[in-house]
């Protein structure tokens, strides 16, 4: 936590003389909007005015990130540690690694009670992607391109072990998940009963009635993956050399198993046609790229195993966190389309017959 300045983590703290003392520039003047469809956090966009002495670089706008107003999100943004994760990855790792982040200006946290603020860089007018919509594929490229770039620096890295809210205790977070997940399937199945469709029930149905095995699995090797690297959470800008991605939202940031990431945008930032036409050239691209940026003794076979397997992240993303954030109509419709998305990846990838393996 910060010994100069308390955390400003409403709107209404937002003052002047509060930005004034946090960057360091005679603000005095400041407009909120608020930008985004995050569900975990609350963000706005600060118009600032300046007085004498302000730098001449000194920023029009910057966005903020606060907590959410909303209970519900706030508590599992607590006890899921979230906006830990996101303000010790700006602070702690994100000047390392070469992917493309927002300027962090301003970062406090108090992880005892959930109170935070981030003051970073608006990337305005890059693009936010629609989680809906779905994307192009070479939107699909830039945005797997730039991944090689959060997990080739780390990979297979022992140190990472050693960063705690990083790591944290695996064998506690399975036994967690072991009983968190059937009982999300069980809610999302009930909330949703009329409008889940069959192939993502078949899905469901295979993943929990393997789901020991399936937690337990060999997942190695590892590195730092962002696990919710999807298109509501990506910025895209236009360069000379085609779509530019700057990536957001770091809240789920852990230790874990790439090919985790890679499935979960690919089953769910294409469309099923799209996706069944380039899936396997967009991996293969993606594996190239890891062995360009000098990782050994990852062989194509073990990448497109673990990618299959990485298609269940996307299905459990979506019956958990609809269960444990705020229910909006949009998350009603994002959760479903995810849930839809990847349990057809899943079965077009025979993935169920990996849920087994060790």
């Amino acid at each position: 936590m910060s010994d100069v300045l308390t955390i400003a983590d409403t709107p209404g703290a937002l003052t002047a003389d509060w930005l004034s003392a946090a960057l360091g520039w005679p603000v005095t003047a400041v407009e909120l909007a608020p930008v985004g469809t995050g569900q975990m956090c609350d963000s706005m966009r600060l118009t600032l005015s300046y007085g004498p002495g302000a730098a001449p670089d000194a920023p029009a706008t910057i966005i903020a990130k606060l907590p959410a107003a909303d209970e519900t999100s706030r508590a599992t943004a607590l006890q899921l540690r979230n906006y830990e994760n996101e303000v010790r990855f700006y602070q702690q790792l994100a000047a390392d690694l070469p992917i493309r982040t927002p300027r962090i200006h301003y970062a406090d946290i108090d992880v005892t009670t959930a109170s935070f603020v981030l003051l970073m860089e608006d990337m305005a007018p890059a693009r936010q992607g629609d989680q809906l919509a779905g994307c192009s594929v070479d939107e699909a490229r830039a945005a797997l391109s730039e991944l090689i770039g959060l997990h080739a620096p780390r990979w297979d890295d022992p140190t990472l072990a050693d960063i705690e809210w990083l790591h944290r205790d695996p064998a506690t977070g399975k036994q967690m998940l072991g009983m968190l997940i059937p009982l999300a399937w069980s809610q999302f199945t009930e909330r949703y009963a009329e409008r889940v469709e069959g192939h993502v029930k078949v899905a469901g149905d295979a993943l929990i009635g393997s789901l020991d095995a399936y937690l337990h699995a060999d997942t190695t090797p590892t590195t730092i993956v962002h696990s919710d690297y999807r298109l509501d959470n990506l910025l895209f800008g236009q360069g000379s050399n085609g779509p530019t991605v700057t990536v957001v939202d770091w809240q789920t940031v852990t230790h874990g198993p790439a090919l985790n990431d890679v499935a979960y945008f690919i089953g769910a930032g294409l469309l099923a046609d799209d996706r069944r036409a380039v899936e396997e050239d967009l991996v293969r691209e993606y594996h190239a790229g890891l062995l360009t940026a000098g990782i050994t003794g990852y062989d194509w076979d073990r990448c497109w195993r673990d990618y299959r397997r990485g298609t269940w992240t996307g299905l459990i993303m979506a019956m958990v966190a609809s269960m444990l954030v705020e229910r909006t109509d949009r998350g009603d419709a994002m959760f479903l389309t995810m849930a839809s998305r990847h349990a057809r990846q899943a079965l077009d990838l025979d993935a169920p017959a990996l849920l087994n393996e060790p």
